[in-house]
């Protein structure tokens, strides 16, 4: 006889309590984001708190970080796709404003943006920062980046080196523990 499965304090919602979350109705579903984006063939890398997640290292983190190809058709599907999902950008803008080259560099030079936060507070990932001023751009961060395929979904994630890199200008305390645990992980690989 097989025992019952043991409880890690997950629960399977109904359809209704999913309403604008990823297909697979779960909050904090990352999995189910990187699929939606990859079927709109959104051009995506996560960075942050989960890309330091998926090179092994266990820490908290809140929020989901990508770094994206900033051509304004693809922003517009990324943020359509957000807006299905209820998040709103977090400063008093029309969302799809961020899809204007013209409007993003304003923000960034004339404000010193660095990334665009869009906020839902039903969902306990409440925030999904979208990276539009690093030291590490698309491209680059693209061309570096390891595919990790978790549960058959591949989600692309930036490098290592590229992470410190991004990690480095920051000057936060968190960031620089990422540091000196991401510089092990390399040390151990070598």
């Amino acid at each position: 006889m097989v025992g019952a499965a043991p409880d890690f304090g997950f629960r399977i919602r109904s359809r209704s309590d999913t309403q604008g979350e990823p297909e697979s109705g779960r909050m904090l579903d990352y999995l189910g984001i990187a699929k939606r984006l990859d079927e709109a063939a959104v051009r995506y890398i996560v960075v942050g708190g989960v890309a330091v997640n998926m090179h092994g290292i266990p820490r908290m983190t809140y929020d989901l970080d990508l770094l994206v190809d900033m051509e304004d058709e693809n922003l517009r599907r990324l943020l359509a796709i957000l807006d299905g999902w209820g998040f709103r950008p977090k400063i008093p803008v029309d969302a799809m404003d961020l899809a204007d080259a013209g409007k993003r560099k304003e923000w960034i030079d004339g404000k010193g943006m660095k990334a665009f936060s869009l906020v839902n507070e039903k969902w306990a990932l409440s925030e999904i920062d979208i990276i539009v001023d690093a030291p590490v751009d698309y491209e680059r961060a693209c061309a570096g980046a390891v595919r990790i395929v978790v549960a058959g979904v591949e989600i692309p994630v930036i490098s290592i080196d590229d992470l410190i890199r991004m990690k480095e200008v920051t000057g936060r305390a968190q960031d620089e523990a990422d540091i000196r645990y991401l510089r092990q992980v390399q040390d151990e690989g070598r």
